[in-house]
């Protein structure tokens, strides 16, 4: 019983010591958003997790080292930050590359497939951006933090209904009726479609379903298409 009180209280002098530590190395690091950390700087968090809780959830591991190695990989961060900074192309070394997903409205599937991104995830991240239509989109870029920016197509750019004094119109929402390979019959039922409809347009432009990446219809049935072998090489390679 009295060793157990004393493995606690030790644990939580631990506690009361470490998260200033902490503390001290994160202020040290700079003022960083997590969504923007770097691959570098994620593996130093999960560093600093790991050793931080071994070395308080278990009494038997020496403190003085534990606190000794979390100032010894703060300040070897530091010097990687700094480094990355003063030299362009280390840092680039040590962090992803930004990748094309979507160019002129159409999926780059090989550019997808690299970084391991699916139709869904760059769908859902489109809509956090206000777009709702790949169509719409000149160029939808992830980059090296995970983030989607999006530059719409001209047309397409955010302009006053009451600047041009018009009467507003309907969203131009995109549904999802095909999806590398798979028609989603529900949705086009919803839309008074069927998949006879779906195939027959395919058809008019000399294609089938295999060819398709990614196809989905708007409100008004106007329909746009992705295909598998759209051209990777036709944009230049964004740099970090």
């Amino acid at each position: 019983m009295i060793e157990m009180v004393k493995d606690i209280l030790l644990v939580q002098g631990r506690i009361i010591t470490i998260i200033p530590l902490l503390l001290i190395i994160t202020l040290i690091v700079g003022k960083r958003s997590i969504g923007e950390l770097p691959v570098f700087d994620f593996i130093i968090i999960i560093t600093l997790g790991s050793l931080v809780g071994a070395d308080i959830a278990d009494p038997s591991v020496d403190h003085i080292p534990t606190a000794a190695a979390v100032i010894t990989i703060g300040i070897l961060q530091r010097i990687i930050q700094g480094t990355s900074i003063k030299y362009r192309k280390f840092g680039q070394l040590i962090t992803f590359e930004p990748t094309i997903v979507i160019r002129d409205g159409f999926f780059l599937v090989k550019n997808m497939k690299k970084i391991r991104y699916s139709v869904d995830n760059v769908l859902t991240m489109l809509r956090e951006n206000g777009v709702f239509d790949t169509e719409d989109v000149a160029l939808a870029i992830i980059e090296a933090n995970g983030n989607l920016t999006v530059q719409k197509k001209p047309m397409k750019t955010n302009v006053t209904i009451e600047d041009l004094k018009l009467n507003k119109l309907k969203s131009g929402i995109a549904y999802p009726v095909l999806v590398e390979g798979r028609i989603y019959s529900s949705i086009l039922e919803k839309l008074n479609l069927d998949n006879e409809w779906l195939i027959a347009q395919l058809q008019r432009k000399g294609l089938q379903v295999e060819d398709i990446f990614f196809a989905s219809v708007t409100a008004d049935n106007k329909l746009h298409i992705s295909l598998i072998d759209y051209p990777n090489d036709l944009q230049p390679t964004i740099l970090h």
